[in-house]
């Protein structure tokens, strides 16, 4: 629970709100009648939102529950997916993928393989 309320803060100073300018956008984008003290109680680590919140909260900052949970340095998976990178990259950015390292090393080899054939083909069209 540390974790949250650390990267919680930093996300909303990121985002350049004091703890009410935040507590007035997300309520009135998600329709929710969130006070100040409960910011405050996030980012002081003494309450962590249900579950159906922590997802609004993750797609208000435009990251991944893991990264907002503190579970994962990938701010939002989805959206960090290589364009035009070399092969190189797309081996990095594979390794970040859940249970990716745990695989034989054949089978990274094959997940690799065809993830650059499929960005290659891709390319060309």
């Amino acid at each position: 629970m540390n974790k949250f309320g650390n990267i919680f803060k930093a996300l909303r100073e990121e985002k350049g709100l004091t703890q009410q300018e935040l507590v007035d956008l997300f309520n009135k984008q998600y329709h929710y009648k969130f006070g100040k003290s409960a910011i405050s109680q996030y980012e002081n680590n003494k309450r962590i939102p249900e579950v159906e919140v922590l997802q609004k909260w993750a797609e208000f900052f435009q990251v991944g529950l893991d990264f907002l949970l503190g579970n994962s340095d990938i701010r939002n998976p989805y959206k960090e997916a290589p364009e035009q990178k070399t092969d190189e990259d797309i081996d990095l950015w594979l390794s970040k993928t859940d249970g990716y390292k745990e695989l034989p090393e054949e089978e990274r080899e094959i997940i690799s393989s065809i993830a650059k054939k499929l960005l290659e083909k891709h390319r060309k069209e």
